[in-house]
This record gives C-alpha cells, structure tokens and sequence, in this order.
C-alpha cells in the first residue's frame, strides 16, 4: 500500500514497495569491459566512499601479558583457585554495574 505524500512538494510521488527485480539487477551489474562489479552511482555522481576516523579509534585493551601466562599455567596445572561464591559475587556486581548505567 503506497504512502501518501504531500501534493503541494513539486515531484513528489507515491512511496511503495521496491521492485526486487530492479535490486537484484543493480546488484548483479557488471562493468562488460572488466567484469568486475560496476560502481554504484547516485542521481548526483558516484557514491561517496567511507573514510573512518581514527577519533574514535580505541587502541589495543591494556592486557598484561605476563599475568596472562601465570593465569594460564595455573589452569594448565589445576592450581586456579575456582571460589564459586567469589564468582557469584562478581556476576552481580556486573549485572548491577549495567542496570545502573543504563
């Protein structure tokens, strides 16, 4: 069911489904020369190409290597210390931590 839009807008036509024959078309278009897929155009030029910023860029987490390693030989050899009540307390601590911030 197309949605109406204003007639006093100059060339405003009726918003409806979109035609998937025509997507897929587009989809599948091919540059006849190279074969490679054809570059994607607007009604002003080409599309805009996507250039992140390293604003908000976060860097590699701060992990201490070495503690990595003790943690992991304490696994290995069955020396971790698992205290379930520890763990437990931990859990909710988390689950409070992000009801409270949200």
């Amino acid at each position: 069911m197309p949605i109406e839009t204003s007639p006093s807008i100059p060339g405003a036509r009726p918003v409806g489904a979109v035609d998937a024959r025509i997507v897929r078309g587009m989809a599948g278009a091919r540059d006849q020369q190279s074969g490679t897929p054809a570059p994607v155009t607007t009604p002003s030029g080409p599309a805009p190409t996507y250039q992140p910023s390293g604003a908000t860029d976060p860097g590699q987490p701060p992990v201490d290597m070495e503690r990595v390693k003790v943690i992991q030989h304490a696994i290995q050899t069955g020396t971790y210390p698992v205290l379930p009540t520890k763990i437990a307390d931990a859990m909710i601590a988390s689950g409070l931590l992000l009801r409270a911030h949200a």
